[in-house]
This record gives structure tokens, C-alpha cells and sequence, in this order.
């Protein structure tokens, strides 16, 4: 489980560092893209030894996306409403859900 939490955090900086980057006009956060995401990629595949992939891949983009939108409205003043509170809760159940309706091997 431990490398499912550092492939969320690494794709996170990855897609923040896409944000940091301004369209890959500005060299180290474009290059901390690849960084972050290949670090990412390698830490699922490492998790992916323990968890099934259907979870695991469920958490690592659902926790993943809700982190983002999170750093969206909170660090770029990104506009926040009613709709994408509720929207972003959803997805957090559905891994909750996913994980008490399977198994990790």
C-alpha cells in the first residue's frame, strides 16, 4: 500500500508541475513532469505486486483527482461550487466502495 500512496503523491506533483510549467515555456517544472510521472508509473507498477489492479487503479486516479481538483481551488483560486464538492465526494466513495467490495492479495 505504501507504494500506491507514493504513485498518488508523485502523479499529484506530476500534474502540478504541468500547471508550473505554462504550456512547457518554463524548463524544470516541465521537466519535473516526466520525473514525477515516471516515478509514478513505477510505484503503481510496484504496488500492483500487492493490490489488485482494479483497485488500485481506481485509487491512484479517483484519490489522484480529488488531490488535484483540491490543489485547484485551494492553491490557484480555481472557482469551487456546490456541484463539484459533491461531485469530488462521489468519486472519494466510490473508492471506499471499490475497496470494501474487493479483496487485496
Amino acid at each position: 500500500m505504501l507504494y500506491l500512496v507514493l504513485a498518488i503523491v508523485a502523479e499529484v506533483a506530476g500534474t502540478t508541475s504541468i500547471k508550473f510549467s505554462e504550456g512547457f515555456t518554463r524548463v524544470l517544472p516541465s521537466m519535473a513532469i516526466f520525473v514525477f510521472y515516471g516515478l509514478s508509473l513505477g510505484m503503481l507498477n510496484l504496488a500492483l505486486k500487492e493490490i489488485d489492479l482494479s483497485f488500485a487503479y481506481a485509487v491512484w486516479s479517483g484519490i489522484g483527482m480529488a488531490l488535484i481538483a483540491t490543489i485547484g481551488f485551494l492553491w490557484f483560486r480555481e472557482p469551487l461550487s456546490a456541484l463539484k464538492i459533491v461531485s469530488l465526494g462521489l468519486i472519494v466513495m466510490g473508492v471506499v466502495g471499490l475497496h470494501l467490495s474487493g479483496r487485496v492479495h
